[in-house]
């Protein structure tokens, strides 16, 4: 006899349709500042309202959703803090990214993803204004939003490109809050970054290069990365988080100019989110390729061998590959 078939449930196709109360309910809570009200300590429904300004019965209707979104404990009417969130969203944490949902739930997103059904019909984003469009106010945003939630794989590329203590010259492109330079030059002393992006953003920079006491280190390139000139005898160019913003063309166009900029033996670093080559994981890496579907004309998620190719047909000779765990980026590093 055959083993019984399970009856198939719709709970998945529910809470996909859902997902959006899921981001909301975050969003409420970050700016509520629900997670540091609780504390190491936890806390009750009515000490929560206190702290955060709030009615006490919202209170405990969205920690109840919290807890049931696997972001919050309950136990004898007291909420606490999932390791999760009192590492990443308790503001008394040093690893703290809240600030990550004022772009993540931005206005000029939700409405990119509402239309997603155009995008698809067209095969770019039905937006009126692509995200690549020049000066696009978008992007100071998640340059303030977005610095805390890359410090982490800016740190570990950091660690891989700077391990010497001599002199060195990084161009940033496409810098947006310009953690990724920055980090190098906190962790090489005789580092000089040069970080370029469009004037409104790079002013963002600036203000990180300040607050990590590295400004004395610190260059501006305003304009685009298609038509500044980039100079030469760059140590290391870096693009990071950029490349998929543009089709293979773009994207080789690009890496022949980041090989033209750098020294003999001078190194382009390369930050993405890279699937394998089903292209159905791992789903971080994955899903990006539908965010790009949304938002840009012609951007994409690019496999590990398409970056391999895309750095070769651009002249560079030995590519390598590290994983940034645990996040869930690619670090690709092609020597000239």
């Amino acid at each position: 006899m055959s083993a019984p078939q399970s009856t198939p449930s719709p709970q998945l196709i529910f809470e996909t349709l859902g997902g959006y109360q899921r981001s909301a309910a975050l969003k409420a809570a970050i700016e509520l500042d629900v997670f540091s009200a609780i504390g190491k300590d936890g806390a009750t429904a009515a000490s929560i309202a206190k702290k955060t300004s709030a009615h006490e019965r919202g209170i405990r209707m969205l920690c109840d959703g919290l807890v049931a979104y696997g972001l919050l404990t309950k136990a004898d009417q007291r909420y606490g803090l999932t390791a999760e969130s009192a590492f990443f969203l308790d503001r008394g944490s040093p690893a703290y990214i809240g600030s990550t949902a004022a772009f993540l739930t931005s206005d000029v997103l939700l409405q990119a993803f509402g239309k997603l059904t155009d995008s698809v019909r067209k095969g770019g984003t039905a937006l009126d204004r692509d995200s690549t469009a020049d000066e696009n106010p978008m992007w100071v945003n998640f340059a303030r939003s977005m610095a805390p939630m890359m410090m982490m794989p800016a740190q570990a590329i950091a660690q891989i490109v700077a391990s010497g203590p001599g002199p060195m010259r990084v161009l940033d492109v496409a810098a947006g809050h310009g953690m990724f330079g920055l980090s190098v030059a906190r962790r090489n002393p005789a580092a000089e970054v040069t970080a370029q992006d469009w004037a409104s953003v790079l002013q963002v920079a600036q203000e990180n290069a300040q607050r990590l006491g590295v400004q004395d280190r610190f260059r501006k390139l305003e304009g685009s990365a298609f038509s500044v000139e980039f100079g030469d005898g760059w140590d290391l160019v870096l693009f990071t988080n950029f490349l998929h913003h543009f089709d293979t063309a773009a994207c080789e166009q690009l890496a022949r100019k980041a090989h033209a900029a750098l020294k003999p033996g001078g190194k382009l670093g390369i930050v993405e989110f890279v699937p394998n080559d089903d292209r159905v994981s791992p789903p971080p890496a994955a899903t990006f390729a539908v965010t790009m579907l949304a938002t840009t004309a012609a951007g994409d998620t690019y496999t590990y061998a398409q970056l391999e190719r895309i750095c070769a047909n651009a002249g560079f000779t030995k590519v390598e590959r590290h994983d940034l765990h645990p996040t869930p980026q690619t670090f690709v590093l092609a020597t000239k």
